[in-house]
């Protein structure tokens, strides 16, 4: 794997990390909430980088990435960090997958740029809007009960809830070393920037009946941070030409707990755009 740092929005430092064929499709991996690059274990380490070229991305805030004070809330500067690693590393035409808070992420780039150049965008798990009542409908109350501790900056409330968080997002046990790195990572980000990010008002549906681009939602059936009706709200607030796929049995994190179905059909996705 290599390691890259690039100037990202407002003259920020990004890490990513790339694995796979550099002459094949580019596929480009935006974490979640409290994570990092090291989510995307099960696709950065599999099959896929045999056809694919494949970058994980510690977005602004998280993993290696710099931790800025501020910025967390202007669309333009996540739109950036975007657009600079597409431009830095040369990806053509990447497919985006964001987990969870990633597609907000992938929406701002759009915002911004448009969609010329990208080749699709997988919605893993995902929200496309927040600061709202009808934001807050798709969200679990098991979810929603967590959000004060993340906030929280005595280090037992913030540790307990975000153990808590990888419980909920995992249907699969995980083991000792699995549960010990993601709850390292999650606690390495400082309580102010999930507070910035959870804090932004952002309504996606003037965008995404624009978006022409191939379009692939998946989503666990037994998702217990996002409900399952997320769904019908991204396709009713425009993506009518979305590909769905619903993984039965599987909670917030199909790239993890089913992940050789997860990456069949990120790949057959990917090679057909």
């Amino acid at each position: 794997m290599k390691n890259h740092t690039i100037t990202g929005g407002g003259g920020i430092r990004l890490h990513l990390v790339e694995a796979g064929n550099p002459k094949g499709r580019p596929i480009m991996f935006i974490h979640g909430l409290s994570q990092c690059w090291l989510t995307w274990n099960r696709q950065m380490n599999s099959d896929l980088a045999a056809d694919c070229r494949l970058v994980a991305m510690d977005i602004r805030g998280h993993g290696l990435s710099d931790r800025p004070h501020e910025g967390y809330a202007d669309s333009r500067l996540w739109a950036d960090d975007i657009n600079a690693a597409i431009q830095g590393l040369g990806l053509d035409h990447p497919v985006l997958c964001g987990w969870s808070y990633g597609p907000l992420i992938i929406l701002d780039y759009i915002r911004h740029y448009g969609e010329d150049g990208i080749g699709g965008i997988n919605f893993i798990g995902g929200i496309t809007k927040l600061g709202s009542d009808e934001a807050l409908s798709v969200l679990t109350p098991e979810f929603l009960s967590l959000v004060p501790g993340f906030f929280s900056t005595i280090a037992e409330e913030s540790v307990h809830s975000l153990e808590s968080l990888i419980r909920l997002c995992f249907v699969q046990e995980l083991s000792a070393e699995d549960m010990y790195l993601m709850l390292g990572f999650n606690v390495s980000v400082p309580p102010y920037v999930r507070q910035a990010l959870l804090s932004r008002s952002i309504d996606n549906d003037d965008l995404l009946p624009r978006i022409r681009k191939a379009v692939l939602i998946t989503q666990g059936a037994e998702d217990a941070v996002v409900k399952l009706s997320a769904v019908d709200q991204h396709k009713a607030g425009g993506l009518t030409h979305a590909q769905i796929q619903i993984v039965p049995s599987i909670g917030h994190a199909p790239f993890w707990d089913a992940a050789e179905v997860f990456n069949q059909r990120l790949l057959a996705f990917s090679a057909n755009i």
